[in-house]
């Protein structure tokens, strides 16, 4: 059922998931962020048929309504890769039933109310560097027009960095800035990177980039042991993530389990840390992670 009167905007935010679960519980706890920013939003997560059954009680429970897609391949990935149906984003302009959707990637956490989007036309987001936007918050108008539009310029239109994101700056290279606190981007690289650290508490939504906190240990952010990976590391934002997980409901969290796989991954990362004699010194710290005495397939 609709919260709007027939006056009233129909507005929702979206996200999608495809090729692998990995994301399932990143999706799970940003509707929970949502909610618990009292937004009055629909809340519409399509997916492709990787996603198990077992794992839409989890995301309908969360908050989602879930509709199954089709996925859209990415002309610039190869064959069997991760990324090779990275444009099945573009569903989102499907969902003509509403004015407005605020497309938020399930690598996300909102932490207050940003609603105000959607005064917004499309295409608004917040920017990558000073010319490009960031795709992980987006909003924008469905149209099947629009839609079917983007369709023929997927097979014209060329990916300056052979990404969905570079392709999206590609088609729309007139869009609307919005402030980076809506999409702050966890990436600490250069001379003000840390600085930037300084604010987390003031953002209103915070893009996980790199490894991802469902997995890591919840004992430390383990981009600090990946050589290559300790731009995007903070034990703040990650400490922020795992409150969100906290305050989720109990029945939602074994969503979020790691696999033997990602254990596996994450004492291998320990170790080599160790070897290396890594200056952060995290790999000292004890894990005492419950989620390491049950994992997953």
């Amino acid at each position: 059922m609709l919260k709007y009167s027939a006056f009233q905007q129909r507005e929702a935010y979206a996200t999608v998931l495809h090729t692998s679960e990995d994301y399932v519980c990143g999706a799970v706890a940003l509707a929970q962020s949502i909610i618990r920013t009292n937004s009055t939003r629909d809340l519409i997560l399509l997916h492709d048929e990787n996603i198990t059954p077992e794992s839409l009680v989890g995301l309908k429970a969360a908050g989602w309504d879930t509709r199954l897609i089709n996925g859209i391949r990415s002309p610039f990935a190869d064959k069997d890769s991760f990324t090779e149906w990275n444009f099945s984003p573009l569903r989102i302009w499907m969902l003509t039933w509403y004015d407005k959707v605020v497309f938020i990637d399930a690598d996300v956490l909102v932490f207050n109310n940003i609603d105000w989007l959607f005064v917004f036309p499309q295409l608004s987001a917040a920017p990558n560097d000073k010319t490009l936007f960031n795709s992980g918050v987006m909003v924008i108008e469905p149209s099947l027009c629009v839609f079917e539009d983007l369709m023929v310029k997927v097979l014209e239109m060329d990916s300056y960095n052979g990404s969905y994101q570079g392709w999206l700056n590609e088609v729309f290279t007139w869009w609307h800035r919005l402030p980076s606190q809506v999409n702050f981007l966890k990436d600490f690289e250069g001379e003000d990177g840390r600085r930037r650290e300084k604010i987390l508490d003031e953002i209103s939504v915070l893009h996980f980039l790199g490894l991802k906190p469902w997995m890591c240990y919840r004992d430390y952010d383990c981009n600090w042991d990946k050589e290559g990976m300790q731009r995007f590391a903070s034990d703040k934002a990650h400490e922020k993530w795992w409150q969100v997980y906290d305050e989720m409901p109990e029945t939602l969290q074994p969503y979020c389990g790691l696999t033997e796989h990602i254990n596996w991954r994450l004492k291998k990362w320990r170790w080599i840390a160790r070897s290396l004699k890594q200056p952060d010194e995290h790999w000292k710290i004890g894990v005492t992670d419950p989620r390491q005495y049950n994992l997953g397939a």
